[in-house]
């Protein structure tokens, strides 16, 4: 029950903050094919129970393809993209509307003793996209492939504002009554861009985006995510077309999007109510970043702080000491919370600057958040042209030698700091030149 309880405080900014936002959720029709493709619907229904407004926009490749395999038709993919002859067209109508009612009748659940028992969620869809022909590329013509050409914002934003899910296939129709077959991914980045979302969230087939180490990339910037594309010829069709258009997103104004592993169960509710997330942040800005503290950061920095005064690793500090000196103090911040702190008390008459409360968040340990701090601390000193830091340790010595720091002696430490020292804590003292 307790961690329950702190689990549940823990998401409660995060219901705050996506409260009234509007989030564009786009997967590929794998999804409807998984064990676990009710868990993930139960869990859009619940974004929207918290005041989330939702377009989904899904997509229907394997749907497609199994109708195309039952014609003994055959199936052309130029880039990435499917060339759509009329037979494929035909397919591509039943598949995304056969898509369309599977995802509203789960919408429209409300059994008792389910997830979804007393929803009463309100499901709408239509010919929100205006399509254009891709027409012939080097050669290829892509047929009744299109693009998107418009998206009907007020329609669709009315939707939203009536309290209902906004349901938007990879359709797309022409002012003359022709059908055109869009990608999803595409769909929803131009989805989002037009209606101004807060949020484009891929759930994407496989692994997500993963380092050398194989670990999940927590984050992006777009000029990294270019990078990687140019990189990583192994990236799947998928992958590269999703991290393609968040990309795309992001640099045309949608500030945060995610890609997410969609067979991770609860993946989606992880990385929108938990700090760390599950999948990939594409952000135009950057969600931690380090800088000057400020007199709002004094009950973050007291909470950082606390445990390693519990321990006995740092002198306790009071809240209003720490709000006189709250101008000394640098923090680093990850979306709204401070997982790390350091400050500098310079002496500008010895020429030493003492390093002081450098802490980092428990969850962060082994990410260079605490070297980070020590270059920003280095910097500062030098500018105000201190020659050399100091620093009192009674735990973290081996960390302060790794990073060019002698020991030292009490007649090393300048005048006010030697008459303030604590023989009690006998606390090892250890100095960096900054020449």
């Amino acid at each position: 029950m307790p961690d329950f309880v702190t689990w549940f405080r823990g998401t409660s900014p995060y219901i705050h903050a996506h409260r009234g936002h509007t989030f564009i959720i786009t997967f590929g029709g794998e999804a409807l094919e998984s064990a676990s493709f009710d868990s993930l619907i139960h869990d859009i229904a619940l974004l929207a129970a918290l005041g989330v407004r939702v377009v989904l926009v899904h997509g229907a490749r394997p749907q497609i393809e199994e109708r195309l395999n039952q014609r003994n038709a055959d199936m052309f993919y130029e880039n990435g993209i499917r060339v759509t002859d009329g037979e494929a067209l035909t397919c591509v109508k039943e598949a995304a509307g056969a898509v369309r009612v599977e995802i509203e009748a789960l919408l429209s659940m409300g059994v008792a003793n389910s997830p979804m028992a007393g929803a009463r969620i309100r499901v709408a869809s239509g010919n929100f996209v205006t399509a254009r022909p891709i027409g012939v590329h080097h050669g290829i013509d892509y047929q009744h492939t299109g693009r998107v050409r418009r998206v009907d914002v007020a329609a669709i934003d009315e939707r939203l504002g009536s309290g209902a899910i906004v349901l938007i296939p990879p359709i797309g129709y022409s002012p003359t009554g022709e059908v055109f077959n869009l990608t999803a991914a595409e769909t929803a980045s131009e989805v989002a861009v037009a209606i101004g979302a807060d949020k484009l969230v891929a759930l994407v087939e496989g692994k997500g985006l993963r380092n050398k180490h194989n670990h999940i990339l927590s984050s992006l910037t777009p000029m990294e995510g270019e990078k990687l594309l140019k990189r990583r010829g192994s990236l799947s069709e998928d992958l590269r077309q999703h991290l393609t258009a968040a990309i795309d997103s992001c640099r045309r104004g949608v500030r945060r999007c995610h890609l997410i592993p969609r067979d991770q169960d609860g993946a989606l509710l992880t990385e929108l109510f938990t700090r760390d997330g599950a999948g990939t942040l594409i952000s135009g800005d950057d969600y931690q970043h380090l800088r000057a503290a400020r007199i709002d950061d004094v009950i973050g920095i007291l909470e950082l702080l606390r445990p390693l005064e519990e321990s006995g690793a740092l002198v306790r500090r009071s809240r209003e000491l720490l709000e006189t000196e709250i101008d000394r103090f640098m923090v680093i911040d990850r979306d709204g919370t401070i997982i790390g702190c350091a400050a500098l008390y310079p002496y500008p008459e010895a020429q030493v600057g003492e390093l002081a409360c450098l802490a980092v968040h428990d969850d962060y340990r082994g990410r260079d958040i605490g070297q980070q701090l020590l270059d920003a601390i280095e910097q500062i000193a030098r500018r105000q042209r201190l020659r050399r830091l100091v620093v009192l340790t009674t735990q973290t010595a081996q960390w302060f030698q790794e990073r060019g720091f002698l020991p030292a002696s009490l007649v090393d430490l300048p005048y006010p700091k030697r008459d303030l020292y604590n023989y009690r804590r006998n606390s090892k003292i250890f100095i960096k030149s900054l020449d």
